[in-house]
């Protein structure tokens, strides 16, 4: 009888602290689509995933050049969770996005723009599409991709 106490009391505390281990951040919207877009470039050049995550709504999705879909908040926050680790994890902590151009047609705010690292070889180019809805981003499009960026030997 004591030892099934005390797997009910370990399987209890699991239950109420496992939950908060993955525990998204509360949303905060931000005031325009440009504020939106600004605050996740600023989010992820600090590898700050808190942040990163505040900003997107239930229903986001991530779509890739290749055809790939994320889809959900708690998906998105596992792909981020990833990248944001530095390159010893298998992330690209460390890298800073520079925008070379923004234009914002309704509340969809699209970037050119070009990521830079001291563990990249060479400057890597791509572009974005953000999608916001009541200041939260829902739809993000992007050429972003890992395998064709140039890392120093």
């Amino acid at each position: 009888m004591r030892r099934s106490a005390i797997v009910f009391a370990i399987l209890l505390t699991a239950a109420v602290v496992w939950p908060q281990v993955d525990k998204l951040p509360p949303k905060r919207p931000q005031p325009t689509p440009e504020k939106v877009v600004e605050e996740h470039i600023a989010a992820l050049n600090a590898c700050d995933w808190n942040r990163m995550m505040a900003q997107y709504d239930d229903d986001i999705e991530f779509w890739s050049k290749d055809g790939g879909r994320v889809a959900g908040r708690a998906a998105i926050g596992d792909m981020f969770r990833k990248a944001l680790q530095p390159p010893s994890g298998g992330g690209q902590c460390g890298m800073k996005m520079n925008v070379e151009r923004m234009v914002r047609v309704g509340d969809t705010v699209n970037l050119m723009w070009r990521m830079e690292a001291p563990f990249f070889a060479e400057p890597y180019r791509g572009a974005e599409a953000f999608e916001t809805r009541k200041g939260l981003l829902v739809l993000q499009v992007t050429t972003w991709d890992p395998s064709a960026i140039k890392m120093k030997k």
